[in-house]
C-alpha cells in the first residue's frame, strides 16, 4: 500500500499573518475552514509539490516557531533564491556544507553553490514571521532508488525544462561522439531524462 506524506502541520502565533506570508510565495491555498473560535485550519501547498502545510487554531500545542529544517526542493537554487527576494523574504545566500550537517548550523555552512555544483549540496535558508525555518535544497539527479523508474513525473513546468536543457547539452555530447545527427534524438532524451530522474545510468 502507498504511504504518501501528505501535510505538515506547523506552529503559528498568528494565522492570518502566516497565511499572508506562504500566499506572498505563491503557495496555493486549499483550505481555510473555521468551527467557532476554537478551531480553524488553514492548508497551503507550494507550487508543484504533493506535500501541504497546515496551521491555524486548535491544531497543535507546540509554541510557535519550533520547526526547523523544514525542505522545499529546487532544480535551480540561484532562481528560487532570486524568487523568494523577490518575494521580500530574508533568505540566506546560496551555501554548501563545510562538514556533514553544515546544513542544520549557520557556522557550518560555506558560502557559494557546492563544488562541482552537485546535486543535493546547494542550499538557502529562510524563516516564516514566527520562526520556523526553512532549507531549500537543490537537487538535479535523484540517488539511486529515490524515483520510481515506472512512474516519472516532474512537478512543474521549469522543471520539465531544465530536465530538457540538461538531456539536449548531453545529446550534442553524444552526437560529437558518433560522429552524425541522431535522427532518434527524441528517444534518446527520453532515456536521459528518465534515467537522471531515476538516478540509474545515462545513455551515452
Amino acid at each position: 500500500m502507498d504511504e504518501k506524506l501528505e501535510a505538515v502541520v506547523i506552529p503559528v502565533a498568528d494565522a492570518d499573518r502566516a497565511k499572508e506570508f506562504y500566499l506572498g510565495l505563491g503557495w496555493r491555498l486549499d483550505a481555510d475552514v473555521a468551527a467557532g473560535g476554537s478551531f480553524r485550519i488553514i492548508q497551503l501547498t507550494p507550487p508543484g509539490s504533493d506535500c501541504s502545510i497546515q496551521f491555524g487554531t486548535g491544531l497543535t500545542s507546540a509554541v510557535p516557531g519550533p520547526a526547523q529544517g523544514l525542505y522545499l526542493v529546487v532544480s535551480d537554487i540561484e532562481v528560487a533564491r532570486a524568487e523568494l527576494v523577490s518575494h521580500g523574504v530574508e533568505a540566506s545566500e546560496v551555501f554548501h556544507e563545510g562538514a556533514p550537517g553544515g546544513r542544520f548550523n549557520p557556522d557550518g555552512r560555506v558560502s557559494g553553490p557546492a563544488p562541482d555544483e552537485a546535486s543535493y549540496g546547494s542550499f538557502v535558508s529562510f524563516r516564516d514571521p514566527d520562526g520556523n525555518g526553512w532549507l531549500v535544497q537543490e537537487i538535479t539527479t535523484r540517488l539511486p532508488g529515490r524515483v520510481d523508474r515506472a512512474a516519472t513525473s516532474f512537478a512543474s513546468a521549469s522543471d520539465l525544462a531544465g530536465a530538457m536543457r540538461r538531456a539536449s547539452a548531453a545529446h550534442g555530447e553524444h552526437e560529437k561522439r558518433i560522429g552524425h545527427a541522431d535522427a532518434d534524438w527524441p528517444d534518446w532524451y527520453a532515456r536521459y531524462m528518465v534515467a537522471e530522474q531515476a538516478g540509474t545510468e545515462l545513455p551515452v
